[in-house]
Parts: C-alpha cells; structure tokens; sequence
C-alpha cells in the first residue's frame, strides 16, 4: 500500500516537473519575461514562478490560459518529452508493406503512416525493365506527383504522356486514367499521392 502510494507521488511528481519545465521552454522559446507572460495570460507573476518551479500546480483554467497565450497545444503540454520534435517511426526495410499485386513487374513499397491513407500517400514504385502500373481514376482532385530516383519511364495521365529520366519529377491528374510504365531498363520512382 506505501509503495503505490510513493510511486502515485511520484509520477504526479514527475508530471508537475515535465509541466513545468514545457512552460518555461515555451515562454522562453517566445522570448517573454514572466511578466509579459503574466500581462498575457492574466496570471500573476509569482503564481507563474511558482508552476515553473514545480512548486505549485495550475489549475485547468490557469492551463488554459497559459496555453492560449503561448499559443501551444493544451494536450501536447502533458506529452511524454520523447514526442517532442523527436523521431517519430522507424519503418525498417525488411518491414516495410510491400504490393507485388498491383501492375506488371511492379512493386509497391508503402512508406506512409497508415493513417494517412486518403490524404497524403508516399510510395516507392520499382519497375521491371517494360514494367507498368495502370491505374484506375481515383477521387475528384486528386493529383500524384512522381520523381524518377533511377531508370527512365513514361507518365500518362488522360490523353498525354511525359517522358522523365532519373532525378526528374512530374506533377499529374490521378482524377483520369493514368500510369506509370519503365523504358526498357528496370525504374525506380517515389510517388506521392494527394487531393488539391
């Protein structure tokens, strides 16, 4: 029963010190004294000393206020630190989702977060020498944008068509018809997908 009640304390401990040591980097990230900070958001310059301390703990409202007029995210305060402008994901490449079923001597390497699927998708598109992938038109607005990392390949979206070589990118209707076919060498491509 102690040791819960001594490891509660000291996470509520470590909470209040990771509170207070945010606060304090985003006023002084905005280069504001404490007593700008306070003209700001309305809370008292010793009460401000204090939270940034770790000596008191605001209140929600106090919170609220604060967050307002650093103009930072209320919820991101309370992040574990390692979230802060850290690495995100690691998608290593023997784990990285791979498509073989999609076009003729084609693969498809997702490299987009999943949750991004319909916003923003990136892909790594590898082609066999005369490889292709077709493509259906996908929803109103939605464009694709293609770099060519290696080879040659062909882009047609619609009615036209652009020849690109390594290092060039196109930017195209994916609301059409389209595809992407390689020259008679094998290709490799990133290609981002997204609505305008």
């Amino acid at each position: 029963m102690t040791i819960q009640h001594c490891h509660c304390m000291n996470s509520e401990n470590n909470i209040a010190e990771r509170l207070a040591n945010r606060l304090r980097k985003a006023r002084k990230s905005k280069d504001l004294s404490l007593e700008a900070m306070a003209k700001l958001s309305g809370v008292s310059r010793s009460m401000l000393s204090q939270i940034e301390r770790g000596e008191s703990s605001p209140t929600v409202a106090t919170l609220w206020n604060l967050t307002r007029a650093l103009q930072v995210d209320f919820a991101g305060l309370l992040d574990d630190e390692s979230a802060d402008n850290t690495i995100k994901d690691v998608m290593r490449a023997n784990r990285t989702p791979t498509i073989d079923s999609q076009g003729e001597g084609c693969r498809i390497r997702i490299l987009s977060p999943p949750d991004h699927a319909g916003e923003l998708e990136v892909y790594e598109i590898q082609l066999a020498a005369n490889g292709a992938l077709v493509s259906e038109p996908h929803s109103m607005g939605c464009r694709e944008l293609l770099t060519v990392l290696e080879g040659s390949m062909t882009v047609t979206a619609g009615k036209e068509d652009v020849d690109l070589n390594a290092g060039d990118t196109v930017r195209y209707a994916a609301d059409c018809n389209h595809a992407i076919k390689a020259a008679n060498t094998p290709a490799k491509a990133l290609l981002i997908v997204y609505n305008s």
